[in-house]
């Protein structure tokens, strides 16, 4: 066993009741205030050099003040529970069986929270090893409704110059270096209303859109492919219109899409592939915004366009969070992409900033009833959070 894990193993208990407390405290995006005073206190009681928030209400603990600036981002929010009814437990207990922590979060992104924060605690304690660089671990808020809008923030308002952002979301103690990006797209159609006691008198918006849903499924078998990221998707995820009652022909439809990119593609090629289907040829094809307000009041309009990004495979970075696993977990981790998308599109896809991701859980448990997250796997992540600072310090050497 690595030094690394020795000292993180006495951590067990405290970063598991961490994550219990935290989950046990609801944070839908842009209701995040209660958890990040949470997260801020115990930065506080571990004795973090500085601990604070910014005006997008990102939570922030700074150990060290060397030349190479370092992030470790993990955000605070989830999604709903939806039916609480379909839970096989209660989705704030933060029920803890047989090794693995239950609940709304904990494998989306609380378990990396609890491990970055007691990451952080075994880096001061560690003495940042030696290395000459300034550790920033972030919980960053709304993710879930807006990736990347938080942390892009923090990376241009809150402290420039970072070198390099190294992301919780779950990789299964995987190294991740990229994924797919993503965009929202709205299809609307028009028509004439008219009583539905005579439909022949009006233009019925719906179903001029069922074409339209059946070409854009169609559409989604014939999107571009990539060896390393997979395939472009597209399918649609909501549908509603407008009408004057349920005796009435609706006059407007609206179809949502999702949209994820793989490499090479981007937000102007496939609004165009939408709206060249022949059904969408008078719809109106737009790409959504964004403009929600954080918990602390702040709002940043956006659009709802997430680049692809993806750091090369001998890229320093991946080197590095790969070195890190050899030295805190003692074997060279896989690495891969996720499926999902993260704040990566903003450190690395607009921001250009080199990027690697490293967490505990597996993706498939997300927005799940079986959201969960194993001890060992926070017990291991905080191990592998203390070995960064060494590892990318000595990318230059």
């Amino acid at each position: 066993m690595s030094d690394y894990l020795e000292q993180a193993e006495q951590y067990r208990d405290d970063v598991t009741g961490f994550l219990r407390e935290i989950i046990a405290i609801p944070s839908p995006s842009c209701e995040e205030a209660d958890v990040a005073r949470r997260i801020a206190a115990e930065m506080e009681d571990l004795g973090y050099d500085e601990v604070f928030s910014d005006p997008m209400g990102n939570v922030v603990g700074r150990i060290g003040d060397g030349k190479t600036k370092i992030v470790l981002d993990a955000h605070m929010d989830t999604v709903g529970v939806g039916d609480s009814s379909s839970w096989p437990h209660d989705p704030y207990e933060g029920k803890l069986t047989d090794g693995v922590v239950f609940g709304r979060g904990a494998s989306d992104n609380k378990g990396a929270v609890a491990s970055q924060v007691y990451g952080g605690k075994l880096i001061a304690g560690r003495g940042l090893d030696g290395a000459d660089v300034t550790v920033y671990v972030v919980g960053t808020v709304m993710e879930e409704d807006c990736d990347g809008l938080a942390l892009g923030y923090f990376l241009t308002e809150t402290v420039t110059g970072v070198d390099a952002v190294v992301l919780g979301e779950c990789t299964n103690l995987a190294v991740y270096r990229g994924h797919r990006g993503r965009m929202e797209i709205s299809v609307q159609t028009r028509g004439t209303s008219a009583h539905a006691s005579a439909p022949e008198r009006g233009d019925n918006a719906v179903a001029a859109m069922a074409p339209v849903v059946l070409d854009v499924t169609e559409l989604n078998e014939r999107l571009a492919d990539d060896a390393f990221l997979g395939r472009g998707t597209i399918a649609v995820t909501m549908i509603e219109c407008e009408t004057a009652s349920l005796n009435a022909i609706p006059d407007s439809c609206t179809i949502y899409l999702d949209r994820r990119l793989t490499a090479g593609e981007t937000l102007e090629s496939a609004l165009k592939e939408v709206a060249s289907l022949g059904s969408a040829e008078n719809a109106k094809v737009e790409v959504l915004d964004y403009a929600r307000p954080a918990y602390t009041g702040l709002t940043l309009e956006t659009e709802k366009y997430y680049p692809t990004w993806v750091l090369e495979p001998d890229h320093p970075l991946v080197a590095a969070g790969a070195a890190a696993g050899k030295a805190a977990l003692g074997k060279t981790p896989e690495v891969d992409k996720w499926t999902f998308s993260t704040n990566g599109i903003a450190s690395a896809g607009r921001l250009g900033i080199p990027t690697i991701g490293f967490g505990p859980s597996e993706e498939r448990w997300a927005h799940s009833v079986l959201d969960q997250c194993p001890v060992d796997h926070l017990v291991a992540s905080v191990a592998y959070y203390a070995a960064l600072p060494a590892a990318i310090a000595g990318i230059g050497d």
